[in-house]
């Protein structure tokens, strides 16, 4: 006797938000990609299935194929993190640090220099002001 295993059907909406959270996209990007608003991203992320114009959009605003929105299986995606990144591949990575934090402290410093001028000068003003107001009582 021959049994057949069925295929849970795909959710495309639930596909296409986990491939855009894994790859850190917020609808409001999409949205702006795809020239639509975020509540429309909202909605197809909750269809079970889409047109396949919107889907080309969808896949479109990603950077991905459609085939990889409708075929996206959260345990090949961890598998392949897994597996692509062990450690033997970590000495290709060059891990020295290529800015001088004096450098960024000193930016800092100049940077909050320059806010304090500014701050200053607006409360010199405000200063000006009330006086010009209490000299006209």
């Amino acid at each position: 006797m021959e049994t057949k295993t069925r295929q849970p059907k795909k959710h495309i909406g639930r596909n296409f938000r986990r491939l855009r959270e894994i790859m850190g996209v917020k609808q409001e990007a999409v949205a702006h990609k795809m020239d639509v608003t975020q509540q429309t991203i909202s909605n197809l992320e909750q269809k079970e299935t889409v047109n396949d114009d919107e889907l080309n959009k969808m896949a479109e605003a990603l950077g991905v194929t459609k085939e990889a929105i409708q075929n996206f299986d959260e345990e090949s995606v961890v598998y392949n993190i897994v597996t692509n990144n062990d450690q033997s591949s970590a000495s290709n990575f060059n891990y020295n640090c290529t800015i001088n934090p004096i450098d960024k402290w000193v930016e800092a410093i100049e940077e909050n220099k320059r806010l304090y001028e500014k701050l200053l000068k607006s409360e010199q003003e405000k200063v000006a002001l009330l006086k010009d107001q209490l000299g006209k009582k």
